[in-house]
């Protein structure tokens, strides 16, 4: 049975982060291999310890991951500094063999810095060419182009463009940041026109999400679908969760 080998830090009340990549990984029925990169000590609140993982140590888990089983997909989630991204960058697979699922985890949803300048900056240079796709919401995707927030759909379209031009080969902006009473999240693929993808926007508030729609695009991209029927897939997976409160 392949797998989807995870990469990212812990947190350590299970809300986000490896803890939330494998729980929707099992409940999708997918067998998944990690990497940790880094030790979190956070609660609903605030994150108030990093410990980052030797670079050493992230390149044999993810070796050790890639000679355990056949990896199907890779889904990479928070990395926290520039060594650590060139590691991982290292240590893939050759460019194209694995579809790879870039969730671009810069900050904790309390704010705290998940990734800092000089790893953003690796993250473009060595990362983003290599993503099948990338799932920045609203804030990452500027953050990422160091260019303000975009306030309107044809900003976040023009922001995912200049995401696709360097190099991702699809790009799916998150739209839980918007208001308005749908939440819809625009999947950007080559020169063709946006597909949106639209939920009615709850009344409730998840920490996780991004790791869990991450996770489950890396879930049916595994199974076998392509990009766009695996991005309504997990669009539909994590709607369904917050339907439900988990």
């Amino acid at each position: 049975m392949s797998a989807v080998l995870v990469i990212g830090g812990t947190d350590s009340s299970g809300g986000a982060g490896l803890a939330r990549d494998l729980a929707t990984l099992a409940h999708l029925r997918t067998r998944a291999v990690c990497a940790v990169t880094a030790v979190t000590a956070q609660s609903d609140r605030a994150v108030s310890a990093v410990h980052v993982v030797p670079v050493d140590m992230v390149r044999a888990q993810i070796s050790a991951a890639l000679a355990t089983c056949a990896v199907a997909v890779i889904k990479i989630g928070m990395l926290a500094t520039r060594a650590t991204v060139e590691a991982v960058a290292d240590s893939l697979p050759p460019r194209g063999r694995v579809p790879l699922v870039l969730d671009p985890v810069l900050a904790s949803s309390s704010g705290a810095t998940l990734l800092d300048a000089a790893g953003r900056s690796a993250l473009r240079e060595l990362l983003l060419a290599r993503a099948t796709i990338l799932t920045p919401n609203i804030p990452e995707a500027a953050a990422l182009l160091e260019q303000p927030p975009a306030l309107a759909e044809a900003e976040l379209v023009s922001q995912g463009r200049a995401l696709l031009a360097l190099g991702a080969g699809a790009v799916l902006l998150k739209g839980g940041h918007a208001s308005g009473p749908e939440a819809t999240d625009l999947l950007l693929q080559s020169a063709a026109a946006p597909r949106r993808l639209s939920a009615p926007r709850l009344l409730v508030t998840r920490r996780g999400t991004g790791c869990t729609l991450a996770s489950a695009i890396a879930a049916a991209l595994a199974a076998g679908c392509d990009v766009s029927e695996a991005c309504a897939r997990a669009k539909q997976h994590v709607t369904q969760r917050l339907q439900h409160g988990d």
